[in-house]
């Protein structure tokens, strides 16, 4: 009898030592996921939602006044119909080259950057025949509209370890015999000069991090200087200080409360109601038989807490290591037939001085045969949607499957061979996310 309860109580030590880790909170409630205090999310996301003004450094070009101006359905972080334009083109070289955007009837050239902003603060009452307005010249014959991402949940994204995508990548390409081959990019962490991460931010993965992410978002889509993004894109019209953006009296910035607003955010909860359908469970081992879990990856895990990342700037809390989520993404390029053709701009996404540093890892080549390859699209909220893939113009969620090519290729078809019903089934499990 006592072996036995020896043999009992060992079974149950290793079940508890072997035992799931611990989900990740999901909601759209606007309330913290447990890594700061309510108080302090709820004035994180103050800042996030707070309006820039001209006197606040807004512009001198610019896309968008706060944050949730872009990112708001159903609540601040959430995901957007708003889409931003970028444009370039092939040189004689053959590679792709960065526009040149003239503006003030051609007194300046914005270089540098391939995103073309909507907006501008000029003319005004202090520069009455100042006009500078950016227009796409015939030149750059490589154009692409990108819609905004959804940032919940992105907290936990950016605690994933570097290694885990790598091992992805390799993982998906070996198992796939080299047909689906995810491409893991090594990109600088602004925060931390010299230093560089996996990226999974953005569509190009252009980040790893979510202060150098927030920061970029702050100058180039509402022209709010930094301290890690500190030269304006063009002075004309400037009239505020710079950096536009000063810390506070607890010695944070906004692109400081902006980081930890998303950190602290909640995944994007499913629709219960569809999730627990019978149509809908099926839908999703359909999802899996077809292949688009090859890239869509259901499930991820964290860092363990207490892992420095970013380059050492952040240590994943208590709050985010060690947990499981649910995105529906592996967060790598791929070609799926859609890319835009458009290669990250070195200047426009880690600051003027990025050539002045030496960063570890770092290859300029990644980013061009990264060319035609976007990162797979996080499903979680996809029902917030109906404008889907990067650019938007897919209008349902049968013709987004519709469009995929490429490593893609052969999923799309299966889905397009399908019945009706079992289509049906995969739509409603989509639908659920």
């Amino acid at each position: 009898m006592k072996v036995l309860a020896a043999v009992a109580l060992l079974s149950v030590a290793l079940v508890s030592t072997s035992s799931p880790k611990a989900d990740a909170p999901t909601g759209f409630d606007n309330k913290s996921n447990g890594m700061v205090d309510e108080a302090t999310h709820q004035a994180d996301q103050a800042k996030f939602d707070d309006t820039e003004t001209v006197a606040d450094g807004l512009g001198p070009l610019y896309n968008a006044q706060s944050c949730r101006e872009c990112h708001q359905n159903p609540t601040s972080a959430g995901t957007s119909q708003v889409a931003e334009l970028r444009v370039g083109h092939q040189g004689p070289d053959h590679l792709f080259h960065n526009p040149e955007i003239p503006i003030a009837h051609g007194a300046e050239i914005i270089t540098g950057r391939t995103l073309v902003n909507d907006r501008s603060i000029c003319p005004n009452a202090a520069f009455p025949d100042t006009e500078i307005q950016e227009h796409v010249p015939d030149s750059e014959n490589i154009r692409t509209t990108r819609i905004s991402l959804g940032l919940l949940g992105d907290g936990f994204v950016e605690a994933v370890a570097d290694e885990t995508l790598v091992d992805l990548a390799r993982k998906q390409c070996a198992e796939s015999h080299h047909k689906i081959c995810g491409q893991a990019i090594s990109v600088p962490i602004v925060e931390a000069p010299g230093e560089t991460g996996i990226g999974r931010c953005g569509w190009k993965d252009q980040h790893a991090s979510l202060q150098s992410f927030s920061g970029d978002a702050y100058l180039n889509e509402m022209g709010i200087t930094t301290r890690l993004f500190p030269d304006e894109v063009t002075k004309l019209c400037n009239t505020a200080p710079e950096p536009n953006d000063q810390a506070g009296p607890d010695g944070l910035d906004d692109v400081d409360h902006f980081a930890r607003f998303i950190r602290a955010s909640k995944t994007p909860a499913r629709d219960a109601k569809l999730a627990d359908s019978d149509r809908s469970q099926k839908g999703a081992k359909l999802f899996n038989k077809i292949g688009c879990a090859e890239c869509h990856v259901s499930t991820l895990t964290t860092a363990p807490a207490g892992t420095k990342i970013n380059g050492g700037t952040y240590i994943v809390p208590e709050a985010l290591g060690g947990k499981t989520f649910y995105p529906y993404s592996d967060f790598l390029l791929h070609n799926v037939g859609t890319g835009d053709g458009i290669v990250v701009p070195m200047v426009e996404h880690y600051g003027r001085n990025m050539y002045q540093t030496k960063w570890k890892n770092f290859s300029a080549q990644s980013f061009h045969n990264a060319q035609n390859k976007l990162r797979t699209a996080p499903l979680w909220g996809v029902r917030f949607r109906n404008r889907l893939m990067h650019d938007g113009n897919s209008t349902t969620l049968r013709d987004a499957i519709l469009r995929h090519r490429k490593e893609a290729r052969e999923s799309a078809h299966r889905f397009d061979r399908m019945s009706a019903a079992d289509q049906q089934a995969i739509l409603e499990f989509l639908s659920s996310l």
